[in-house]
């Protein structure tokens, strides 16, 4: 059984093991491939790994050998289920292996535009405190939190865990789900006008595409705070330039874009209150252990006619 992880270096840059994986068959690892040499790399290949490397139709056709594609991830759209199915190939994804870790950057990244954080570390390395005349001091406006409405959008697992520790912090939660379900959830025009701070965790869907634009952000109270752990799409990032530069909004932060890496015309990289950080929610030590370990949970069960976590 050959293996072949395609971009091993997102979720492991040498920082922890590979070695569930070798019990299976020769296991072939590249911490990066480029689009044109995805087939050659896979020829002669059973099962192949994959985070963000795209499995388009010709990909797939291309791979007679080919029978389990694993992403490493939980989102799958970078496969052609489609074509996969027809050519009897077994995707699964690691669902939820995240859950924690990118609900505790979504309030890290609220809390770092409530608190300031950074900017006062910068202040203070730079001797602002030194020349100061007061025992203290502020940069940025703070701002408190408790008692603050947050809309919740998507009540999955991880809006679910966003939510819990928000009601910790004293805020009064305004659950938004992708779909309604139950009589004590929001539509989002209904929570629009009240929210202080919005924050997002729903999939990316032709519904929830530039779910956040113009018309939404102009319904929207006078300086609310949004952040975006979801997916980079679900905004529409010229509307919240725009926003950001107006001050209807007074802060966005996310760990997503529209477009990763990151292009050099982005029109958030230099918007005034924008806080960005490179798709890291899902990045510590012990998340992608968790990754590696369900990944092979998955090829495990595939391998005795039992695939668990398939998505096609």
């Amino acid at each position: 059984m050959k293996i072949v992880i395609l971009d091993a270096g997102a979720a492991n840059p040498g920082d922890i093991s590979w070695e569930e994986l070798d019990k299976f068959g020769e296991v072939v690892i590249y911490d990066y491939t480029e689009p044109c040499d995805v087939v050659s790399r896979l020829k002669g290949a059973q099962i192949a790994l994959t985070n963000k490397t795209c499995f388009t139709e010709e990909v797939i056709s291309a791979l007679p050998d080919l029978k389990y594609i694993g992403v490493l991830a939980t989102g799958y759209n970078v496969v052609d289920l489609k074509a996969a199915s027809s050519k009897g190939i077994v995707v699964t994804n690691v669902p939820e292996y995240a859950t924690y870790a990118t609900a505790q950057m979504a309030v890290a990244l609220l809390l770092e535009m409530s608190c300031q954080v950074g900017a006062h570390n910068s202040s203070v390395k730079d001797g602002d405190w030194i020349r100061s005349k007061q025992f203290c001091y502020w940069v940025k406006p703070l701002t408190e939190l408790a008692g603050k409405n947050i809309a919740v959008v998507g009540m999955g697992k991880i809006g679910t865990r966003v939510a819990e520790i928000c009601t910790s912090l004293g805020m009064n939660v305004l659950k938004v789900p992708h779909k309604i379900r139950n009589s004590d959830e929001y539509k989002l025009e209904d929570v629009l006008g009240i929210a202080d701070v919005i924050t997002l965790h729903c999939p990316l869907t032709d519904e929830t595409k530039d779910l956040i634009d113009k018309d939404v952000l102009s319904l929207c109270k006078d300086g609310v705070m949004v952040v975006n752990c979801a997916r980079g799409p679900v905004i529409n990032e010229d509307d919240m330039a725009q926003a950001l530069r107006s001050g209807k909004v007074s802060g966005y932060a996310c760990d997503v874009l529209s477009v990763e890496p990151m292009r050099e015309d982005n029109p958030l990289r230099d918007c005034p209150n924008t806080y960005i950080t490179p798709h890291i929610a899902w990045a510590p030590k012990e998340t992608r252990k968790r990754l590696i370990s369900i990944a092979a949970s998955n090829i495990e069960a595939f391998l005795n006619n039992t695939p668990v976590n398939k998505v096609n």
